[in-house]
């Protein structure tokens, strides 16, 4: 099993930053890829980020140039630097783990709330 602690999230106004962490502990040898996902008020869950092993990244394009994602893996730790951000980023962002080759599992966090003002 592999637990995904999320935080980071709150209230800020558009325009302004935030950087979302995902810490991730237990079974980490069964997990490669880590990425970001979110979801707002009455829509579907969506692709935000991802990051592989090894740090080769994908983003959606509504946050292409604005979000960066990055892990530490000495602390098995991925990061989302979000900048720029629009009331359209107001969601619950979750954390999610790729299982590693050989594996089956992935893997989700709780999710934290990032609201953006407008």
């Amino acid at each position: 099993q592999v637990q995904l602690v999320e935080s980071g999230g709150g209230l800020v106004q558009a325009g302004g930053s935030l950087r979302l962490s995902c810490a991730a502990s237990g079974s980490i040898f069964s997990i490669n890829a880590m990425g970001w996902y979110r979801q707002a008020p009455g829509k579907q869950r969506e692709f935000v980020a991802r990051i592989s092993g090894g740090g080769t990244t994908n983003y959606a394009d509504s946050v292409k140039g604005r979000f960066t994602i990055s892990r530490d893996n000495a602390n098995n730790t991925v990061y989302l630097q979000m900048n720029s951000l629009k009331p359209e980023d107001t969601a619950v962002y979750y954390c999610k783990a790729d299982p590693r080759l050989g594996y089956v599992n992935d893997y989700w966090g709780q999710g934290t709330q990032v609201t953006v003002s407008s």
